[in-house]
């Protein structure tokens, strides 16, 4: 690995070769042979929702997220990505979005506005290419460093979630959290029982206990609520500026890498992928829906709970989709009373996993580079702002070793 943060695993993958015209079909119906669907395919499907849950829950009760909306096109995109791509391709909520919005209190058309403005230049890189240029432009430490402060940020924000219930006992109070915190605990390596699927049901049975009157059967469909241009403006430096970097990286050149690992006989190319990403949340924002992308960590979730095919993310899809439109009303007005003792411990381990990924920077220099990234971040309480600094820290650090001709200052 360079001072950088890149090393020769982390380069994107050559893309494949192009396809004719009438590809997507043949592809469509190729995938669709090469599916299964079996228990360990199945049980790989849950493998995502230790973050997809608590995010979407999260957004849902504190900033009024349509829940539903967040569940049905999850489930939309999933479907989509099972026909178009053979291999277990997550999809997971933007994660420095949902970070900054429940952190900073943004407000759902802002969340949606965000994901639109990634979306849009997610697209545009990947439909030029110049995916693979800003790849190797952006150090991996400098958004290693983005990824830490957001976890942590995250974590914290759980956390207090708890505390300021200011009660032992009761569904918002410390000894239910205690209790979920142990459970996320014990079932942590648990491949037959995900935790944050056993905490959602649980925190869904007490706010039904809560609201019984919300138990009902209530049909759902899809109604345009798009977002204003106020919101575009309000969202773009504090939630899509620092979700940018994070996307085209975790999100497409870490999701082809990882591929090629787990699948080498699968390819798939970060064009591809990029312009997945970017039709998402350019079609879900019209509709309210929560931005969405690929994550590497997603895939090695499905894939560690199980998932080998496509056949995953098509059953996971149809379950999410059946659920929103059969229940959708029900479990929206029901996250208004989600018990905090569960929901604070969801969110808390999940910013926990995203921050874990800064572990892998155990060079000095790119070590350094991802602490005081993530410290400028946490000190200044802007995402954006921290970036720029860490930013500028490694500019400088070229600088010294050009004009030294030597190592690294911190090296």
């Amino acid at each position: 690995m360079n001072a950088d943060g890149h090393s020769a695993a982390q380069a994107a993958p050559a893309p494949p070769p192009r396809a004719p015209a009438a590809a997507p079909l043949s592809t469509i119906r190729s995938n669709l042979r090469a599916a299964r669907l079996d228990r360990r395919e199945i049980a790989g499907s849950l493998g995502d929702l230790g973050t997809f849950l608590p995010l979407l829950v999260g957004m849902s009760a504190k900033n009024g997220l349509d829940f539903a909306a967040g569940l049905f096109f999850a489930g939309f995109f999933s479907v989509v990505t099972g026909l178009l791509f053979a291999v277990p391709m997550a999809v997971q909520p933007m994660k420095a979005i949902a970070a900054v919005a429940l952190t900073e209190g943004l407000t759902a058309p802002q969340i949606v506005a965000a994901g639109a403005i990634v979306s849009a230049v997610v697209l545009t890189l990947g439909l030029t290419g110049l995916i693979e240029t800003l790849n190797r432009l952006i150090p991996r430490s400098l958004v290693r460093g983005l990824q830490l402060a957001l976890g942590l940020s995250l974590a914290i924000k759980g956390v207090q979630m708890v505390a300021a219930a200011n009660t032992p006992l009761g569904p918002d109070g410390y000894a239910v959290a205690i209790a979920a915190a142990a459970v996320v605990l014990a079932l942590s390596n648990s491949h037959r029982l995900p935790p944050a699927l056993l905490l959602f049901a649980a925190g869904v049975a007490v706010a039904l206990w809560r609201a019984p009157d919300r138990a009902a059967l209530t049909l759902w469909l899809p109604s345009l609520s798009p977002p204003a241009m106020a919101d575009f403006a309000a969202a773009f430096w504090k939630a899509a500026v620092p979700q940018i970097p994070l996307t085209t990286l975790n999100s497409v050149v870490a999701v082809c890498v990882l591929s090629m690992d787990l699948f080498p006989d699968r390819p798939i190319g970060v064009r591809r992928v990029a312009t997945s990403v970017g039709l998402m949340n350019l079609v879900g924002c019209w509709f309210g829906a929560m931005p969405m992308c690929h994550g590497a960590g997603g895939m090695a979730g499905q894939h560690r709970f199980g998932a080998r095919t496509n056949g995953s993310i098509l059953f996971l899809g149809v379950a999410k989709m059946a659920l929103a439109v059969l229940f959708g009303a029900s479990l929206m007005s029901a996250c208004a009373a989600f018990p905090a003792g569960i929901l604070g411990v969801m969110l808390a381990f999940s910013g926990l996993e995203l921050a874990l990924v800064a572990r892998d920077q155990t060079g000095r220099a790119e070590a350094f580079i991802t602490l005081a990234t993530a410290g400028a971040c946490l000190a200044l309480n802007n995402m954006a702002l921290g970036f720029a600094v860490g930013a500028a820290i490694i500019v400088w650090m070229r600088l010294i070793r050009r004009v030294t001709g030597g190592e690294s200052p911190v090296a």
